[in-house]
């Protein structure tokens, strides 16, 4: 018995065990009672536990489910495009131009000083500044910029798209802050010694090298965007909508069964994204 307790294989599942129901307690069980309550009905005043497809033939028969989902992907495209930007930009500067380490640390924590708040409170504090008598539009037009208060800015996919930016693009700069620390400078000596140019270095040396963190940050943004709800709310003025305000209008009904069809096909439609992610690049094998 000793012996068998000794065992590489035994110890490391003994080691794995408690992690293991947690996630089995917390995770997987919460996920089969979602996708179990999805196939019940739901009356006025009852949950009826009862297999039928009604949830799902009435989700996927509706005109306003496919619109909302396409708007949702349209958050998370754009979110991800400027969030890669602005994440790459942010953790090339940090991590090839400021040489002291001291200086990158402090820079570093100065990007999460926003994340010492609330969420909400961040976001709700773009309000008075987009409004339409807010900071942005007083000042361009004491500018002589524009000559009346731009509707756009506040209660648009505008501000939508800027919240989730500010709300999610350190999610992108660290993990590809981490991959290019790990880089080795004298790669980027050679590609220097053999003529390339700053441009040809950072398309041919860093980037590729760099696609471990992309992937994981790429991950970490588009799984929050497609399912957050209370931005989009908030944000659009309660005109616009996504997945995650179907799903939050549903609960609000009492709706349960309704909210859990929905809740699957986005927890599905979320695994697929990041598994065509996953297929574009060896998370792994490179990191």
């Amino acid at each position: 018995m000793e012996r068998i307790l000794k065992s590489p294989n035994v110890t490391g599942w003994l080691l794995a065990a408690p992690l293991t129901l947690v996630l089995a307690a917390f995770l997987v069980l919460p996920i089969v009672m979602i996708v179990i309550v999805s196939f019940w009905t739901a009356t006025e005043f009852s949950i009826v536990p009862a297999f039928s497809w009604e949830n799902y033939e009435f989700l996927f028969g509706s005109e306003v489910t496919y619109r909302v989902f396409l708007n949702t992907f349209k958050y998370a495209a754009i979110t991800w495009a400027v969030t890669l930007v602005l994440g790459f930009t942010v953790a090339y500067f940090l991590a090839f131009h400021v040489r002291s380490q001291t200086w990158q640390t402090a820079l570093f924590l100065l990007c999460t000083i926003p994340f010492w708040t609330s969420n909400i409170i961040r976001m709700i504090s773009w309000i008075p500044f987009l409004g339409r008598n807010g900071i942005a539009n007083s000042t361009l037009i004491s500018w002589g910029v524009i000559d009346a208060p731009l509707e756009w800015l506040l209660f648009s996919d505008f501000s939508v798209i800027l919240a989730f930016v500010h709300l999610y693009t350190l999610f992108m700069v660290v993990p590809i802050f981490n991959t290019m620390m790990r880089i080795d400078r004298s790669l980027l000596e050679a590609a220097s010694d053999a003529g390339a140019s700053g441009f040809q270095t950072l398309w041919n040396v860093i980037l590729p090298l760099t696609k471990p963190g992309i992937m994981i940050g790429s991950i970490f943004v588009i799984t929050l965007v497609m399912g957050d709800f209370i931005t989009v709310r908030f944000m659009s003025g309660s005109q616009a909508a996504n997945v995650g305000r179907l799903i939050s209008n549903d609960i609000a009904l009492l709706q349960y069964p309704s909210a859990s069809a929905t809740a699957v096909v986005l927890l599905a439609t979320v695994l697929l994204t990041i598994g065509i992610l996953l297929r574009l690049v060896d998370i792994r094998k490179e990191l």
